[in-house]
């Protein structure tokens, strides 16, 4: 990565970005490719951020995206706007989800085309019912997906005129205005079913179906509306690759990205600023700019900026990445492992068990049946392994559990996140007619091929607030008091937020990125 002059003011630049994250990222290349000069400032090794693709074994060539891991979010149009070299591939089966009844393993896979998703549902359920509620509700929330994904890259609608897009009553009422668990309720019986319905509202969330804030519907909307369509697809050669391209897209048209240089202040006037930092050997210097965007969270722009600090944040998720000799077989003998593992595999994900493990950690104690889904990238994307590891039918899974907030952890987080990754594998356990244990890779050290992270993991590595990974709790995808014209905007005219934490931020989306850009470029043009 080039160097920066130490020298306070050595130059000024149209726009100084700070963290390297995909949203920066997108920034960058956005703005570079006006023709405005741009500097982004990155405290660690390298680019990416959360989306990046590492090898966390010892000696074993398994590329993995290490926290992010899928997309829905990203627009193609920045894809196609800034030239990526990047794809995506459709996973065949959306879900699988085991359970044990009247004493037999069964389960219900969605997936493999309508007739057989019709049948999964009439042999869990017994009749069509359910299955028929679950076309209507996918359908209404589809219809949604394509009133609203399009505005994430426009100027924000009012809530009026977001409603008027929607231009569907019942919709609008079941997602914006009441707990998402009423509608959940009213049209699905099955206590399997309603769970996996629930489960896209509590990703990265810690709630309740009915918590009346709300939250648990915005994360749902998020989670159904990506790509217009609610598909969540796999990263061709990981998420690193993604954020590879926009680092190249990015250094293509001009802009200057370092590496090992923390901002550590921001003083601006409101027409120009500028940026102090610090190297990774220990070297201060100062970049001037015109404006900074800043890709971190809320809390790190105010101790940027001297602003009082916004309410803490909290996560609530655990994420392991493992690689395994082969995938283990299922006790629902129906099911083939390859079909099960390659949609999300929802484990402890009943109504009534997501709603015990959040009342537990509402409480203060770790769930006892942590709720948990997993999915194999490698089964729809081969090349994140080696030639060899493929060759010998080597798979990665990815696990992400919900409902353990990061309160849970502060008494001794290397301890808590043992036991909890003991009682997660446990309840994946139960449906397999072997242990995960026996399946598990070992690395060049003879160490099982497995990583967790916590909230204060997260927090530690990458500096998410409390190891949230949205930031803070995701808002509505509309304007109110407090948002500017792009949700990118601060109480200083020449600052912006393109992290995370800004209106339409979270998940893999480059949203804010973008905004933050058409924002700048709209002030210069202003101007």
């Amino acid at each position: 990565m080039p160097a920066l002059d130490a020298r306070p003011g050595h130059r000024t630049y149209d726009a100084v970005i700070v963290g390297g994250g995909h949203n920066g990222l997108v920034a960058a290349a956005y703005l570079a490719r006006a023709g405005r000069s741009v500097l982004v400032l990155e405290r660690l090794g390298t680019t990416g951020g959360a989306a990046v693709s590492t090898r966390p074994f010892a000696g074993v060539d398994a590329r993995l995206s290490r926290y992010s891991y899928l997309v829905s979010l990203l627009p193609d149009k920045i894809v196609r706007d800034l030239g990526l070299s990047f794809r995506v591939r459709k996973r065949d089966v959306s879900s699988y989800t085991p359970v044990e009844r009247a004493g037999r393993p069964t389960g219900l896979l969605v997936g493999g085309g309508a007739e057989r998703t019709r049948e999964a549902f009439a042999r869990l359920t017994g009749g069509d019912h359910e299955y028929e509620a679950w076309q209507r509700f996918y359908g209404m929330t589809g219809e949604v997906a394509r009133r609203v994904f399009p505005t994430l890259t426009e100027p924000l609608p009012t809530r009026d005129e977001l409603r008027r897009r929607v231009a569907d009553d019942d919709a609008w009422r079941m997602l914006f205005e009441e707990p998402v668990g009423v509608a959940i309720e009213e049209r699905f019986t099955d206590d399997l079913v309603r769970g996996v319905v629930l489960t896209d509202a509590l990703i990265g969330t810690f709630a309740d179906a009915h918590d009346p804030s709300l939250k648990q519907n915005r994360c749902f909307l998020y989670h159904v509306i990506g790509g217009g369509t609610g598909d969540w697809d796999v990263p061709v050669g990981g998420m690193g690759a993604l954020t590879d391209a926009l680092a190249a897209a990015a250094r293509a048209a001009g802009a200057v990205l370092v590496t090992g240089h923390e901002a550590v202040r921001i003083d601006t006037d409101g027409r120009t600023a500028e940026v102090a930092y610090r190297t990774a050997e220990g070297d201060e210097g100062v970049a001037a700019a015109r404006h900074v965007l800043v890709n971190a969270s809320p809390q790190e722009l105010a101790a940027l900026t001297g602003d009082p600090a916004p309410a803490p944040a909290e996560g609530a998720q655990l994420k392991v990445n493992m690689l395994l000799k082969r995938l283990p077989r299922l006790r629902d003998t129906s099911v083939d492992p390859r079909e099960a593992f390659s949609g999300t595999f929802h484990i402890a994900e009943g109504y009534g068990q997501l709603a015990a493990a959040h009342a537990q950690a509402a409480a203060g104690e770790l769930p006892t049946a942590p709720p948990s889904e997993i999915y194999c990238h490698s089964l729809t994307d081969p090349t994140i392994l080696g030639p060899d590891l493929v060759e010998q039918g080597y798979q990665t899974l990815t696990l992400f559990g919900l409902h353990t907030p990061a309160r849970l952890f502060e008494r001794d987080n290397d301890v808590v996140r043992e036991d909890l990754l003991k009682s997660t594998l446990a309840q994946l356990d139960a449906h397999l007619a072997e242990p995960l244990a026996d399946c598990l890779a070992t690395d060049a050290d003879g160490r099982p091929c497995l990583e967790a992270k916590t909230p204060l993991d997260l927090e530690r590595d990458l500096r998410l607030p409390g190891g949230n990974i949205f930031h803070r709790d995701l808002s509505w995808p509309y304007a109110d008091e407090a948002t500017g014209r792009w949700g990118v905007e601060t109480r200083h005219p020449n600052v912006l937020l393109c992290g995370a934490g800004a209106v339409r931020g979270g998940g893999v989306s480059g949203v804010p990125g973008h905004n933050a850009a058409m924002a700048v470029l709209e002030a210069g043009d202003a101007s």
